[in-house]
């Protein structure tokens, strides 16, 4: 499966080259076009516990199998929101993905659900992290454009939660106020998330929550009278 990314940053999209008869995995709704001889199928991905673990990252419960023809094929993919777009190269480590933040998949590649505990952050699900393993390629997508950081052992390097895409299973973190306490409530930053290497931390410009409050404080209210 060739992957080639185009319009990036703001409105990116992910065409795909499929070989004769390859598959890939992708969430409903994702699809822009695709080539004629490509068919697809619905189904729970990996049964219903496999579906309900999806559902309970924050992903559809069912997915969509795009299939080339014996000539191969192309289908391109995009995100519902603005932003960018990324293909992770996965082999023998993990990588974890903030809810949402899934695109699409080769078929090798299998995904969980992981409890996150009193560490989880990601915005508005809380707990939970999508745990990706390979081998194989996975599409992921941000709100916003793409930074990436590659932290070495021990070094450590602060996000805030709203804007984290995903980071290597090797990466530690854990999440902690901004500043003091009144730094915290007061100066906008809420918590933060402290990343240490190694590994990768993948971030993203821009934050759903913070637009999402913008957008709340412009729409019109109720007139009381």
């Amino acid at each position: 499966m060739d992957v080639l990314i185009k319009h990036q940053p703001s409105f990116a999209l992910a065409v795909v080259k499929l070989g004769p008869l390859e598959e890939i995995k992708a969430e409903p709704g994702s699809m822009v076009s695709h080539s004629s001889g490509v068919t697809t199928d619905t189904k729970m991905t990996g049964g219903l516990m496999g579906g309900l673990k999806r559902m309970i990252g924050g992903e559809d419960l069912f997915q969509n199998t795009w299939k080339g023809s014996p000539e191969g094929g192309e289908i391109t993919l995009a995100p519902t929101l603005t932003g960018d777009m990324i293909v992770l190269e996965l082999q023998s480590q993990p990588f974890f993905l903030r809810s949402g933040a899934y695109v699409a998949s080769e078929k090798e590649v299998a995904m969980d659900s992981s409890w996150g505990g009193s560490k989880g952050f990601f915005g508005g699900v809380g707990m939970i992290l999508l745990k990706i393993s390979g081998p194989g390629k996975c599409i992921a997508a941000s709100y916003g454009a793409i930074e990436e950081r590659s932290l070495a052992e021990g070094e450590s390097y602060i996000v805030d939660t709203g804007h984290v895409v995903g980071f290597d299973s090797s990466v530690s973190y854990a999440v902690q106020k901004s500043g003091g306490w009144k730094s915290t409530i007061l100066g906008g930053e809420g918590l933060v998330c402290r990343f240490s290497g190694p590994g990768r931390v993948i971030i993203q410009t821009r934050s759903e929550e913070s637009f999402v409050g913008w957008l709340m404080a412009k729409l019109p209210t109720k007139s009381n009278t």
